[in-house]
């Protein structure tokens, strides 16, 4: 079942189920991709650190379409992500980027609230090649890398010196600085 050749798809699963299914899959012979980060929960008296899902109740299996009923099957599976009763496929590089960005070493998260902007590639570090949207707040830059398919991406800090814009004359978005006096200024 472990194909290069096979397709990524968006498995939805249940609720807390991505762990369980990620290993039932795997048991199975299916390639899973449950890419995670490290949150941390402030408690009073300690700070929890764990492992959560950067897709809460997503996760990626690479198959066959065709053997498609073998991941339905698997309890906690939901269904495949598509149109209709078609799943639709998500472009490798998309996977790849995200695979990168989950082992590279920098700070990841998740990020809901994508916005439309400019494509960057990262030109230097452990995530060279990777092309994403960059968002800049809070004084730090992120890379956003999305999965189209589920309309959701994953944030990335890194140095601002390593991101160039992909085409010549494409310029980085800017965020909007509101004031007190409704006034609105664009910073770069």
């Amino acid at each position: 079942m472990n194909n290069p050749s096979n397709l990524w798809f968006a498995v939805r699963v249940k609720s807390r189920f991505e762990v369980a299914v990620s290993k039932a899959l795997r048991s199975r012979g299916f390639e899973e991709f449950l890419p995670t980060f490290t949150a941390r929960r402030q408690w009073s008296d300690r700070i929890r650190v764990s492992q959560k899902p950067l897709f809460p109740g997503y996760l990626f299996c690479r198959f066959e379409p065709a053997n498609r009923a073998a991941v339905l099957a698997i309890p906690g599976v939901v269904l495949l992500v598509g149109q209709g009763k078609t799943p639709l496929p998500i472009d490798a590089r998309e996977i790849e980027s995200i695979r990168l960005a989950v082992t590279s070493g920098l700070r990841v998260e998740p990020w809901s609230r994508l916005q439309i902007g400019n494509t960057v590639r990262i030109e230097r570090g452990p995530l060279s090649g990777v092309q994403g949207v960059l968002l800049r707040f809070k004084g730090a830059n992120h890379l956003i890398l999305t999965v189209q398919l589920l309309q959701r991406g994953v944030a990335v800090e890194l140095d601002e010196s390593w991101v160039v814009a992909s085409k010549p004359g494409l310029q980085l978005p800017t965020m909007p600085i509101f004031s007190p006096e409704g006034s609105t200024r664009h910073v770069q």
